[in-house]
């Protein structure tokens, strides 16, 4: 690798903020890209303590992954230690103009001033109970405080696991649903993937299926099965969604995945990374008969390999030793379910988890579906059959993801749907007006159009841009797409101007030279959001894959 192929700092300009007031900066190391921000051995195998000195002027507040810090007013100099070894990629620092408010014993919140109201309202008190039901399934967080940024619309993923600190994207907030999903996920990583780290990143889902499986564990106790199955459902449909697009012979479906020289490790996470692994996990859990047994397993393993870097036999190994029983059965040489067959086969898990203790969410979903996509259309009865308002929001969310999968749809339906729903959508959250709005451009349906302008032109987050831009140019309105574009790109940026550039050259000459003085040869031509592979299709790839680090 060379240093100028990946872009670890992001410096921000007051008018990329949210409150436009103060630059902001802030890091992103996974997987790679710490290595252009200090001298390192940038690979997961490796873990050390570290110490840190940063200088900052007066009203930028500095934070980084640490577990301890001190702050030296008349100097302007900020401390910060973390005393317990960690790999590279989790050295995390950002600064700007950041205030906090305590929102459990051992966590607060940080955020721009103007946005500080809205994360404590959606989490003051939820944390601790999350890292309470964590702690009773998987052992003590031996991290001291669980913190959170969130940070402005310019970070390139959702979250990140940055131990002590986890950073999310503010765009998210307004997503209740997505935002639990989201920082349950990064709670887990505390325990899988901070304290235990895959030591290679052709094994990342040693890390991402484990947090997965743990975040799942985690919700079931909080929320109960019911909505863990209603989300898991939401994600194996994206994970077969993927499938199809990608083929079932593709490489970057296996779970230990080749990593070739100059490839960035990122572009190999995909949901086959979190989700197959996960499979592969529950396909575990349900060998030992209880979920608590294979608790007290992972409690076991936990505690042998804190701190420590790990390769999958080392899993599995411990996972025999601690079931003998299951060792003289030969689980892992079981037929058609081989351990080494979950591994490197490619295509979709050998096995998928009973999500029926979730058909009460999700049944509704199926027959709203089936009304709709069944001829002749009786929309009437569609309509009349459910109120979305009343449903969660991952119950709206996979239904319009099928819809999404079925278009372009008969233009009755459309028409149809958009009289019943459009204006119910309208006052729902991001995640589900994207999809809303994924369809009316996958659908050429002209009387919505509005509302792409208006969501495009109010959003400067990669993850409700980027599929929205790929979908425009992906059919007939290009042209539409570039006007909103010379319109909105001040407000963008410079890496995701430049990505928007790339999507709209597409099949064109290039485009006129644009104000891109922010932008340098440094700065990476590739799609780093959710950590997607480019190899995926980019629409449809980047709404599925909207998931943490």
């Amino acid at each position: 690798f060379t240093t100028r192929m990946f872009q670890q700092i992001w410096w921000l300009d007051p008018e990329l903020t949210y409150g436009n007031a103060k630059p902001f900066v802030f890091t992103q190391g996974h997987s790679v890209c710490n290595r252009s921000f200090f001298p390192c051995f940038d690979t997961p195998a490796v873990k050390c303590t570290y110490s840190a000195t940063v200088k900052a002027p007066a009203g930028i507040q500095v934070l980084m992954s640490a577990t301890q810090s001190t702050y030296l007013e008349e100097e302007g100099v900020y401390q910060f230690y973390m005393e317990y070894p960690v790999p590279a990629y989790l050295v995390a620092l950002v600064a700007g103009d950041l205030i906090h408010a305590d929102i459990g014993p051992r966590s607060r919140v940080w955020a721009e001033p103007c946005l500080l109201p809205t994360a404590i309202s959606k989490l003051s008190g939820m944390v601790e109970r999350w890292l309470t039901a964590a702690e009773s399934l998987y052992g003590p967080y031996i991290w001291g405080r669980y913190d959170i940024v969130f940070l402005p619309p310019s970070f390139p993923i959702v979250a990140m696991e940055n131990p002590c600190l986890t950073f999310i994207i503010s765009s998210i907030l307004e997503s209740d649903e997505f935002l639990i999903i989201d920082v349950i996920h990064e709670v887990a990583h505390s325990w899988f993937g901070n304290a235990v780290t895959n030591a290679t990143w052709e094994e990342m889902w040693l890390s991402e299926g484990l947090a997965t499986y743990a975040q799942r564990r985690i919700t079931t106790e909080t929320y109960g099965a019911a909505f863990t199955c209603l989300e898991t459902a939401f994600r194996l449909d994206a994970l077969h969604r993927q499938m199809k697009l990608l083929g079932e012979d593709n490489p970057v479906s296996k779970l230990q995945v080749k990593l070739e020289p100059g490839v960035n490790p990122s572009n190999l996470m995909n949901l086959f990374t979190y989700e197959k692994g996960y499979c592969f996990v529950y396909y575990l859990s349900q060998l030992c008969g209880d979920p608590r047994h294979f608790d007290s397993f992972l409690r076991a393993y936990i505690e042998k390999y804190k701190f420590t870097s790990v390769v999958a036999q080392d899993l599995l190994d411990s996972f025999l030793n601690f079931f003998p029983e299951l060792k003289e059965q030969c689980v892992e040489s079981k037929a058609g379910l081989e351990f080494e067959r979950w591994l490197n086969a490619t295509g979709p898990p050998l096995a998928e988890p009973d999500l029926s203790q979730g058909s009460s969410l999700t049944r509704p979903v199926e027959t709203l579906f089936k009304l709709w996509t069944t001829e002749p259309l009786d929309s009437a009865a569609a309509a009349s059959s459910v109120d979305l308002t009343k449903w969660r929001t991952f119950q709206t969310v996979l239904f319009l993801d099928r819809l999404l999968d079925g278009s372009p749809l008969p233009h009755e339906v459309i028409k149809k749907l958009s009289e019943c729903y459009s204006s119910q959508l309208d006052s729902m959250n991001a995640e589900i007006r994207i999809r809303w709005l994924q369809i009316v451009v996958r659908n050429d349906y002209y009387p919505d159009l509005y509302k792409v302008r208006r969501f495009l032109e109010n959003q400067m987050s990669r993850m409700y841009t980027i599929p929205l831009y790929e979908d425009l140019c992906t059919g007939t309105l290009k042209s539409f797409a570039l006007e909103i574009f010379y319109q909105t790109q001040n407000q963008l940026h410079p890496n995701l101007r430049k990505t928007i550039q790339q999507i709209l050259s597409q099949g064109l000459n290039p485009l006129p030279a644009i104000d891109t003085t922010a932008v340098t040869t440094d700065t990476p031509a590739m799609v780093l959001e959710d950590k997607v592979s480019e190899a995926t299709n980019g629409a449809i790839s980047l709404r599925d894959v909207n998931v943490s680090a």
